[in-house]
Parts: C-alpha cells; sequence; structure tokens
C-alpha cells in the first residue's frame, strides 16, 4: 500500500486516468478511422502498434468486459440462515462488542442521520445480517422485534416507527460495483505473475498447477502452467510449495489477501528460513512452506470464488498431499485470507491440524463493525492509498464478485472463541485503512487468562524466542503486545481506556499482538526489519513441536 504524500497521490491519480481511459480513447479511435475512411479502414496503416492496441483493447472491452459484468450481476446464492439460537448468540456477542452504537448504525447505513433510520430500515437491516435474504420480515418478525428492542436498549432511545430514507449497505443483495479494466493492465499483471515464479522458484519453490485442461480458464494465461511438471490435487486451487526437511520443526501454511496475487510476499516467503537475512542450508532448519494462491481475489478473469466447504475440501487435499498424515502447522495469513483461516478453524479434519496461528492485518476479527465493508466497497476515496484501494481492488471485477456475491459475514467473522487453546500472533497496523485496528486490538487484549496452553512456551522460556525481542521500536513501529488468552477469554467487549495493551511483550501463548503504530494496511511487509518481526513470531511457533 502507498503512503498519503501529494506525490504519490499525483502518481496514482495518472496511473488509474491511463488505465481507465485507454479502452475509451480506442475506442473513440476506431470509431474515427472507420467514419473517415470506411471499409478501407483496415487497409489504410497508422503505425502498427497504434492500430494493435486500439483494435484489441476495444475488442477486449465490447467483447470481454461489458458481457462479463452483465454476467456477474447475478443473484448471490446466500447459505442457509443460521438457526434461532445460533442467531441470538451471533446478535449478542455483536452487541457486546460496540463502542459506538449510533457511529455502527450510521455506517452501515452509509453515513445516514439517526432521524433517517427508522424501524424497518433497521429490520432490513437485519434481515440480510442474520438471516441472510431480503424481502419483507414475513414470519422472522418477532424475532426481529427483539433485535430491534435490544438496539434500543444499546442506544439509550427508542427507534422511530416506520421507513426512513436512510439505505444500508448490504454487501450480498447489492449491485456489483466494478470499473473496466484495460486489456494492457492485464499483460501488467501477467507479467508481475511471471516475475514472482521467477523469484519463487529461485528460493526453492515450486508451482503446482492446475490440469491443463484447465489453462483457458484464467487470464491472463500463465506460461508456468506448461513449464512445471508438478500438479495440484485441487480442481481450482493452484499453491507454491517449499518441501519441509526439519525434523524438530513444523511447516508452514500462508493464505494471501486481496491483490496482485503472490508478488508482494516474495520476499516475506523467501526469509520464512533464513537468519539475520541468510538463507540456511541446513536441511533441518528448512522450514516447509505452502502458499495457497486465490486466484479470484488476484486481478484476474477466472471462475467465481469457491464456497467455504469446496475451498476447505480443496485445502485439504493440497495438505494431504504434501504434508504427512496429521502432521500439524503453522498457519499464516493475510487480510482476505484471514477469512479463509475462519473457515479452516470451522473444518474439523483440518482444524485439528492447526497448532498456532499468525493473522495479518486480519479483517476477520469483529467483522460484525461496518469498517471493513464500508471502507473497501462505499468509500469515496480522497488519499493517495485510498484511490488505489478503490480502483486497483474494491473496483476489479473478480474483486468485486467474490465480495458482493461470496463474502457472507456471518460465516467469516472470526471471534476468540473459535481459536481455541491455540497460540495466536495478531499483527496489526495503527493506520489501517480497512480495518478498525484500535477496536480489535482491544477486543483481543481483553480477558487475559492466568492459563498456559498446553504445549506453549512457558514465562521462563519465553526468553528464548531469540528474534522477537530483539527489535526495539525500530523505524516508529511500536512493540510486540501481549494480548488475552485463547479459550479462557470471553468475547464480551470491556473498557479500555489507556493505551496499555500496545506495550505488552510477546510471550509465545495465548493471543499475542504486533503493533506497528505508523504502518498502513499490508506495510509491514514492505520493509526488512517489519518482516522479521513478524517471521520471529512465526519461527518461534514452528521450533515449539
Amino acid at each position: 500500500m502507498i503512503g498519503t504524500s501529494k506525490f504519490e497521490y499525483y502518481f496514482i491519480i495518472s496511473c488509474i486516468v491511463g488505465l481507465h481511459y485507454l479502452a475509451p480513447i480506442c475506442l473513440l479511435y476506431c470509431v474515427f478511422v472507420i467514419s473517415l475512411y470506411g471499409f478501407k479502414a483496415a487497409t489504410y496503416r497508422f503505425p502498427l502498434l497504434i492500430e494493435t492496441v486500439a483494435v484489441a483493447e476495444s475488442l477486449f472491452y465490447l467483447f470481454i468486459f461489458l458481457p462479463y459484468r452483465l454476467h456477474l450481476q447475478k443473484q448471490a446464492a446466500h447459505p442457509p440462515a443460521p438457526t434461532r439460537e445460533e442467531r441470538k448468540e451471533l446478535f449478542r456477542l455483536c452487541n457486546a462488542n460496540i463502542r459506538d452504537p449510533e457511529a455502527y448504525l450510521r455506517k452501515w447505513f452509509l453515513g445516514a442521520e439517526l432521524e433517517d433510520i427508522k424501524r424497518e430500515n433497521v429490520k432490513e437491516f437485519f434481515l440480510w445480517a442474520f438471516f441472510n435474504r431480503g424481502g419483507p420480515p414475513g414470519d422472522d418478525n418477532e424475532e426481529l422485534e427483539e433485535y430491534v428492542a435490544a438496539t434500543e436498549k444499546l442506544l439509550g432511545r427508542p427507534i422511530e416507527a416506520g421507513r426512513g430514507s436512510a439505505q444500508c449497505l448490504r454487501l450480498t443483495l447489492d449491485k456489483v460495483d466494478m470499473l473496466h479494466r484495460s486489456l494492457t493492465w492485464y499483460c501488467c499483471v501477467g507479467f508481475v505473475d511471471f516475475l514472482t515464479y521467477m523469484k519463487l522458484l529461485s528460493h526453492g519453490f515450486h508451482f503446482h498447477r492446475l490440469s491443463l485442461t484447465r489453462f483457458f480458464t484464467l487470464f491472463p494465461f500463465r506460461p508456468q502452467t506448461i513449464l512445471t511438471k508438478h500438479r495440484s490435487p485441487a480442481k481450482h486451487t493452484t499453491y507454491w510449495h517449499r518441501p519441509h526437511t526439519s525434523s524438530t520443526k513444523l511447516p508452514v501454511v500462508f493464505i494471501h489477501g486481496i491483490g496482485i496475487g503472490l508478488y508482494p510476499y516474495t520476499n516475506f516467503l523467501s526469509e520464512l528460513n533464513s537468519t539475520a537475512g541468510i538463507e540456511s542450508d541446513d536441511p533441518n532448519e528448512q522450514v516447509g512452506i505452502i502458499a495457497i494462491e486465490l486466484m479470484p481475489v488476484s486481478f484476474r478473469i477466472t471462475h467465481s470464488a469457491l464456497g467455504r466447504a469446496e475451498l476447505c475440501y480443496e485445502v485439504d487435499q493440497i495438505l494431504h498431499k504434501e504434508f504427512l498424515p496429521n502432521q500439524k502447522f503453522v498457519l499464516v495469513s493475510h487480510s482476505y485470507g484471514t477469512v479463509i483461516t475462519t473457515h479452516l478453524l470451522k473444518t474439523p479434519s483440518i482444524a485439528e491440524r492447526i497448532d498456532s496461528i499468525v493473522l495479518i492485518d486480519p479483517v476477520s476479527i469483529l467483522l460484525h463493525l461496518p469498517d471493513v465493508a464500508f471502507n473497501f466497497t462505499r468509500r469515496k476515496p480522497k488519499h493517495a492509498n485510498e484511490h488505489q484501494l478503490y480502483y486497483f481492488a474494491s473496483m476489479d471485477m473478480s474483486v468485486s464478485h467474490t465480495l458482493s456475491r461470496h463474502f457472507f459475514w456471518n460465516e467469516n467473522v472470526l471471534w476468540k472463541k473459535d481459536i481455541g487453546r491455540r497460540r495466536v500472533t495478531v499483527s496489526l497496523s495503527g493506520r489501517d485503512l480497512i480495518v478498525d485496528t484500535e477496536s480489535v486490538g482491544r477486543y483481543l487484549s481483553t480477558g487475559v487468562g492466568s492459563e498456559v496452553p498446553s504445549g506453549s512456551t512457558s514465562g521462563d522460556d519465553a526468553d528464548t524466542l531469540i528474534d522477537i525481542e530483539e527489535y526495539s521500536e525500530t523505524e516508529g513501529n511500536g512493540m510486540r503486545l501481549r494480548g488475552g488468552e485463547g479459550e479462557g477469554a470471553g468475547d464480551e467487549e470491556f473498557d479500555i481506556d489507556d493505551e496499555e495493551w500496545k506495550f505488552r511483550p510477546w510471550k509465545g501463548t495465548g493471543i499475542d499482538i504486533l503493533w506497528f503504530k505508523d504502518l498502513d494496511h499490508a506495510q509491514v511487509f514492505d520493509k526488512s526489519a517489519t518482516r522479521r518481526k513478524v517471521i520471529s513470531a512465526i519461527r518461534a511457533y514452528c521450533e515449539e513441536t
């Protein structure tokens, strides 16, 4: 993620204008040439490069983007609604973790004034949020009235009867908003993809492709599919694998976030097996790594995002192929990848093998808060980083479709109780433009217990976690923190008025927090110093078998 300086603002706006308006300019050029020369336009020669780009961009816009955009507007296939008891418990957890009820409600209603949010508006929102549907309340009206009454108690005032002018954010029911991507942009994506291939290959990773019959189901096409002999056992999911040779350490499974694939993580992945920046040649130091690729959120034109059960099944197939039976591993995920972490934790055959977890810029924790959905899909960009997020991520065709038709928040939310007794490190950035990291940090740091999960490091052993305490507040990014215990901690929010939780030392037990006060979303991967802090936690988990 870029910064917020004026130079970065003008740079990103220039990139957006150049990429976004290339297709309209090409269309106008073709119309002009045809109108000027008629049928002779095909034989009239302007510079060959201009003609080639103009024709290719025009055809791509007319015959790929427009039909694809129409296709992606199909309604979402919502999962079955939770049971009434599950809904009540989910509603209770949500209400217990709302610090500012008025701001919470207004943001879900896109900044509307409270007087414009009336009883029927709130019911409409709850129908989507807890019942996975739209339409009239019907037989669910009695239960909805209970939720409205609880919301009135939370607000400290009654909610007026009737329907106001406010419109709520209902991600999977609203229109799929997207902006055109030029063919030139997809050529850039393909080039970066090939750079990723070359870099990971040089660090000992092997690419595992899909069946060759699926070569044309992904655009830009991937020549590395033809170059590799390794094949994924899954139908849709590709991955990179570095063999696990250590007999004393646990391997790592990594799941990336929304972006241009694994390219931003190549240094991070290669450094997982390095000490002081130097890769070790000792086989017993080689921690195996599986890096899962999620193509629907990687700026590609491809299949729709897989459902929870199907994706978990494919990940399970990969684990069975690459790991020994019942091999435990450390699960590391970033941003959107933390949503997949939620799914894996709720899949028994996989969850039993997850020893420890590292969540980087998690979007799944406190997902009931409106920040993630609003900031990613509805916020009008002002600063350079917001324009970058809006155009290149939020308005990407496949990304927008994934979030608007396959992102069901009540399946994706991660509560502390879901973590169990595992050791967890959560990396949070103080200037995150997507996540309300202050609320997430407070939530994770409450309910500190005295129990130490079995297999974790004791207080005396914590001093042996080499790299963790080695790095102080370098580059103004803050210190390591320690939060609440896993299973022993409740999911209710408590008032924490100070920022003491940001300065608790990393212990390697329960829930630890790494706080980077001056970083934005994903910037922890940009510099070696900040990457090493996260890597130190991962390696500490790997070493404690």
